[in-house]
């Protein structure tokens, strides 16, 4: 069975390790890696196939730096010729990136089955990009690997599956398969940094591109840093973009974007964790790290509902809401996102599924 993975963002590399372990563990699959180059820089791409031991991608577009649309539009283009000339038994994509909803519907359109690794998510906020493409993404996918029970209900809610090729399937969270495999090979980050701190990343648009919202965040972060306890954020280049382009000067610590195996020692260390990434609030989690999420909405609502996570009220004071929060302490359920076995399980049912 030859399958292609199609990979892009950071968080997919981190997803994409456990899952192509357990599927290169099969004789009877083989495995080929499209890696659409959304993520250019080095500590955001090339540096997770060195430091996870992901195989060599087998085509390398190098998109990047381009319009939603546009950046969409030539990796569709592309990833079509591939699996034309590939001829695949199956495409998986993961997460709800521009790389994920291009590799599915080039799949789909070619009639090529799709499996949709993190299926079921929903924020309920269409502004969000990443809203759009997941959406889309599960109803012309095949296979839709659900990381949690909640994400099951939502598709269910949905009508899904609303075809016969369809079916729905609860794998658990490959993310925390992915924690467990690399937590013991966690990597100090070279900064002298303070044995107690803040864990903050911020690089979402609605946060950067949203005019006074950036500033505000800014600010709060830098009155923490000043009064209460030190501040560490990793910059992402978005990010640091638009400090260039608003004149802000952060107050707190700031260091060049960190590899995967940086940022589990950075959990590791972090009092709080304060983001908008979506990965990064199960990673708080999973290190039984409170976590203040720098967003109106999430689609991990079940952190929010089991009091492990809470969302920032921006019409409120964002530093108030920061102190208030200093010294909460997880509740972790070893089952909120399964059993650490989700690759094994998703390649199960991929070997499993019919016309396979």
């Amino acid at each position: 069975m030859k399958i292609i993975t199609v990979l892009g963002a950071r968080p997919q590399f981190i997803k994409a390790a456990p899952f192509s372990k357990a599927l290169r563990s099969r004789q009877e699959t083989v495995e080929k890696i499209i890696h659409t180059g959304q993520h250019f820089d080095y500590n955001m791409s090339r540096i997770f196939f060195d430091e996870m031991g992901i195989p060599e991608p087998d085509f390398n577009l190098n998109i990047n730096q381009l319009s939603h649309g546009a950046m969409t539009g030539r990796m569709l283009e592309q990833i079509e010729a591939i699996l034309i000339k590939e001829k695949p038994d199956l495409t998986v994509v993961f997460g709800d990136t521009n790389s994920t909803i291009a590799g599915s519907l080039a799949a789909a359109k070619l009639h090529i089955p799709v499996a949709h690794v993190e299926a079921g998510l929903r924020s309920f906020d269409m502004r969000m990009p990443e809203e759009i493409n997941r959406i889309l993404t599960d109803r012309i996918s095949n296979l839709l690997f659900c990381p949690t029970e909640t994400a099951v209900k939502n598709l269910q809610k949905e009508g899904m599956p609303a075809f016969e090729t369809q079916k729905i399937v609860f794998t658990g969270d490959i993310m925390y398969d992915s924690v467990l495999m690399f937590k013991e090979k966690m990597k100090p980050v070279q900064a002298e940094l303070p044995s107690r701190f803040i864990l903050a990343t911020i690089h979402r648009q609605e946060n950067t591109d949203t005019p006074g919202r950036l500033p505000k965040i800014i600010d709060a972060l830098n009155r923490v840093h000043r009064e209460h306890m030190p501040v560490v954020m990793p910059l992402h280049p978005r990010t640091k973009k638009y400090l260039d382009k608003y004149g802000l000067q952060p107050q707190f610590i700031t260091i060049p974007p960190v590899s995967y195996l940086e940022m589990l020692w950075l959990l590791d260390l972090a009092a709080l964790v304060i983001t908008d990434s979506g990965g990064l609030q199960k990673e708080a989690y999973f290190f039984k790290k409170f976590c203040i999420t720098m967003r109106d909405t999430t689609e991990w609502v079940e952190l929010v509902e089991s009091g492990n996570n809470v969302l920032m009220d921006f019409k409120e004071d964002i530093y108030e809401q920061i102190i208030r929060h200093l010294n909460r302490q997880v509740r972790f359920d070893p089952d909120l996102y399964g059993d650490g076995r989700a690759s094994e399980k998703m390649v199960e049912k991929i070997l499993a599924f019919p016309g396979l």
